[in-house]
């Protein structure tokens, strides 16, 4: 019999890592899912609905731990719960793994086989757990509502007998899956959408959700997409060139969604100052980079700023502010990628360390940092 445990996250972070329907389905696999008491609560699942899924509700984390093969957490747990657990143990979690090797490696010490869950492989098979998806799906969709909330003004273009009010323009930069969800959302709430991004193939997604593509579409542009679809940096050249079209975009419109992230690399600044002073009083820029750094030159990480009336919107972790939907979200792509390791016959963990999905996650195992990644970088 496989036992799961799950603890509660940090003060700061609303998610948890199993929903009740997980629950349901992780039961159904012959596994025992413990969950320590409350830690649902600020996703607004009980212990009673946990419960009634089949999961053992347990006083604190040390009782969740006590004997389990598999701890599911969202954010990166500490040496104290992993020295709880029996060496070999499987951890998966939302890691933030880049740049992170000093906190790692006590991690690892503890011995227990610890998987990041972003760095879950690009392919087909591995979609359904695509916890970067998941996430930036809501929070592309979150920056358009928190963006419209503090604009202030209609969204969509209204025709009254005292007059006609204009349809706001909202201007999304970066158009990949969190960018996607905010033109799509923006367009349904009836603005004037525009989008920008450095890949060619984002130019059709622009246009089938019915915005508008904004690009210096020169040579560069064509190659600038790694096999893995993330976009290139790019050159000093090219970024002049589009900085000069962005600057004169952007003072036209009324809310902007910058999402521009590389995987372990800081936020490209993407909005100077100047680009911001040109902007309307009452526009509002909703910056999801602010996290590394911030895609505008005035982003404040977790903070709200007022720059000659232009508001700048700096919000971290923002799809957990929609925490119900990611965490059920979350728990799926858990789910999908903890069955893999799940012997159906046996009930007992059985993992196939050869098996592309788990080498692409693997971070430490036998008491090691074992990435190629970040051994690279320590090296």
């Amino acid at each position: 019999m496989v036992t799961i445990a799950v603890t509660a996250e940090d003060a700061d972070e609303p998610r948890v890592a199993v929903s009740p329907d997980t629950v349901k389905k992780f039961t159904a696999l012959g596994c025992t899912v413990k969950i320590a008491q409350g830690a649902g609560v600020r996703s607004h699942f009980s212990d009673e609905e946990y419960k009634d899924k089949g999961a053992e509700i347990v006083a604190d984390a040390d009782a969740a731990l006590n004997g389990a093969d598999i701890l599911l957490k969202v954010r990166r747990p500490g040496v104290d719960e992993l020295s709880k657990l029996k060496s070999g143990a499987v951890v998966a979690a939302m890691l933030n793994p880049y740049g992170a090797g000093a906190e790692l490696a006590p991690l690892a010490a503890t011995g227990v086989s610890l998987f990041s869950m972003e760095f879950m492989p690009r392919i087909t098979r591995a979609q359904s757990m695509d916890v970067l998806s998941s996430q930036a799906n809501l929070a592309g969709y979150k920056a358009v509502i928190d963006g419209a909330a503090l604009f202030g003004q209609a969204m969509p273009m209204m025709m009254t007998a005292a007059g006609t009010v204009p349809a706001a323009r909202a201007f999304v930069m970066g158009a990949g899956v969190a960018g996607l969800q905010a033109i799509a959302t923006a367009k349904r709430l009836g603005a004037i959408v525009t989008a920008t991004d450095v890949r060619p193939a984002a130019k059709e997604q622009v246009a089938s959700l019915g915005g508008k593509f904004v690009a210096v579409e020169d040579e560069e542009f064509l190659e600038a997409q790694t096999a893995a679809g993330y976009a290139k940096p790019m050159s000093e050249a090219y970024q002049k060139k589009q900085a000069a079209l962005v600057s004169e975009h952007i003072a036209k419109q009324d809310i902007v969604i910058t999402t521009a992230l590389i995987p372990g690399r800081p936020a490209p600044k993407l909005i100077s100052e100047a680009m911001i002073k040109s902007m309307r009083p009452g526009s509002v820029i909703v910056d999801l980079a602010a996290e590394r750094g911030g895609n505008t030159a005035l982003t404040k990480a977790g903070e709200t700023v007022d720059v000659g009336g232009v508001k700048i919107i700096g919000t971290l972790n923002l799809a957990a502010h929609l925490p119900v939907n990611a965490s059920n979200l979350y728990a799926r792509n858990l789910l999908s990628f903890i069955t893999l390791m799940i012997d159906k016959e046996e009930k007992a963990v059985k993992i196939d360390w050869d098996d592309e999905v788990i080498q692409g996650t693997l971070i430490a195992k036998d008491g090691k940092v074992v990435h190629p990644k970040l051994t690279e970088k320590a090296a």
